[in-house]
């Protein structure tokens, strides 16, 4: 397995101590639902009723709190338009497509491996 220089790893931040605010940012984009909500909008811009179809059995108020939040970690904007009946498009922020660039190969692996985890023979 390759490893970084000792240069790279000093410069690194640290992740490990229980105050430190990396910890509160992967929690965020790491949950089931942080992970499922990114991946889905590098596909595009959506609104609120296909995330909730493309996440299948997450909760209105879970959805809710889960956009609320990666909008304010500035991975996710809201384009609230102002027309009747009102319409809210959910789109990812550049950090967002950052994001999504390096969380993708996790999810593709997984997809990969689930059934074989979850299910091994």
């Amino acid at each position: 397995m390759p490893t970084l220089p000792d240069t790279i790893v000093a410069e690194l931040p640290v992740v490990f101590p229980a105050g430190c605010p990396s910890r509160t940012v992967l929690d965020h984009v790491s949950s089931k639902w942080g992970v499922l909500i990114l991946v889905s909008l590098a596909e595009g811009p959506q609104r609120w009723s296909e995330l909730r179809r493309r996440a299948e059995g997450i909760s209105e108020k879970m959805l809710a709190q889960t956009l609320k939040t990666l909008e304010s970690d500035g991975f996710v904007h809201r384009d609230a338009q102002p027309v009747i009946p009102p319409r809210v498009d959910y789109s990812l922020t550049s950090r967002g497509e950052e994001l999504v660039a390096l969380l993708r190969p996790l999810v593709d692996w997984i997809a990969v491996h689930a059934e074989d985890i979850v299910n091994p023979v």
